[in-house]
């Protein structure tokens, strides 16, 4: 059968309940370490990626002994928080470089159990940042005076476990990869094209399939419904194709080419990532934390990516990837691509898992 291709500049839509990034973009965004008192191996240089399957091996099998790990892409090396000078020499003989913390991941785990149970505010986000040993905890200029004091007074229970901060923007939902699709109520973008049990499908935010169910492309052309829909605690939605449409697996770079989507990464701190979107198109920057929270006004979404990478209103659901790798699908932050600001991502791999997916 001969498919017709969506068009290149494509929308997201979202229902009229979500403010954030359908057609409008949200964008959410000096540690106690030091170095290993022993004789450091010169660490191995490695992709992102690579890092990252190497992270999870070293962090699953030295249990309470690490403290969690990010992407130097600097030296192009995985670094691995530790808290004892054995777990140090364990990094290290596996290529990895050691950095001796103070908190170990319990410790912020525990934080962030606090901070679930007493600052669970609308407009507030918090993430583990590896890098600085701290739960970074940031609230948007919606959080009012009194609930600011209530914040502060939570981190300073804290101690040192975690830092507050005050994001300029709004914290709100987005709504390709990277094209844009419509629907009764709004606009999103599709974020990858996948394939379960044999049949095209995309994903997409879940906050957009929460709200629309019948997906069309810039034409006005029905092209997909509704399969799988997760808001809030996650964000995804999977979409099956209805119409006769190409489906590459590709993202739109708007700029006449495609990046080939050949497989699904997790993502890293410090990994370099790219988004494409139908409002904002294409902006690149870093994966700044993991397993963020994120109290929008419509929900709680847990687990996400954190990044400093620019989005706006009809983002959501877009795609980040980092070179052949599908990473994430936009889910909301605050800011713009003006200001800059923070954005969060539904990692693609629980989406492919959960939804019996893979990349096609």
């Amino acid at each position: 059968m001969q498919h017709r291709r969506i068009p290149r500049r494509r929308a997201a839509v979202i229902g009229a309940g979500i403010t954030a990034l359908v057609a409008a973009g949200v964008t959410f965004q000096t540690a106690n370490a030091s170095e290993p008192s022993h004789a450091a191996t010169q660490p191995r240089v490695l992709s992102a990626p690579a890092a990252g399957k190497l992270a999870s091996s070293l962090l699953s099998g030295l249990g309470s002994g690490a403290a969690g790990s990010y992407y130097d892409a600097g030296s192009q090396s995985l670094v691995v928080n530790v808290l004892d000078q054995t777990a140090a020499r364990t990094v290290e003989a596996a290529g990895a470089k050691a950095r001796l913390v103070t908190h170990s991941l319990a410790e912020l785990d525990g934080a962030r159990a606090m901070l679930k149970k007493d600052a669970t505010i609308p407009g507030t986000s918090w993430a583990t940042d590896p890098v600085s040993d701290k739960v970074v905890v940031t609230a948007d200029r919606t959080v009012s005076t009194a609930r600011w004091g209530k914040l502060s007074q939570v981190v300073a229970g804290l101690g040192g476990k975690a830092e507050l901060k005050r994001s300029k923007g709004t914290f709100k939902p987005f709504v390709a990869g990277g094209d844009a699709i419509t629907g009764s109520g709004g606009r999103c973008s599709l974020g990858f094209n996948v394939v379960k049990d044999g049949q095209p499908y995309f994903l997409t935010a879940g906050h957009c399939t929460e709200a629309i169910s019948s997906w069309s492309d810039s034409s006005g052309a029905v092209i997909g419904q509704n399969a799988q829909s997760s808001f809030p605690g996650n964000d995804f939605g999977l979409v099956k194709y209805t119409a006769g449409t190409d489906h590459p697996s590709e993202v739109d770079l708007y700029n006449g080419s495609a990046q080939q989507i050949t497989g699904a990464a997790e993502a890293t701190v410090g990994m370099k990532v790219t988004r494409s979107g139908s409002t904002t198109h294409v902006h690149d920057g870093t994966v700044t934390g993991l397993n963020a929270t994120v109290n929008y006004s419509e929900g709680t979404v847990s687990g996400l990516i954190q990044t400093d990478v620019c989005a706006e209103p009809g983002d959501s659901g877009g795609s980040l990837f980092s070179g052949s790798n599908a990473i994430g699908l936009t889910s909301g932050g605050s800011g713009d691509c003006t200001s800059g600001g923070e954005t969060f991502f539904q990692p693609v791999t629980e989406a492919l898992s959960a939804t019996g997916s893979q990349i096609g």
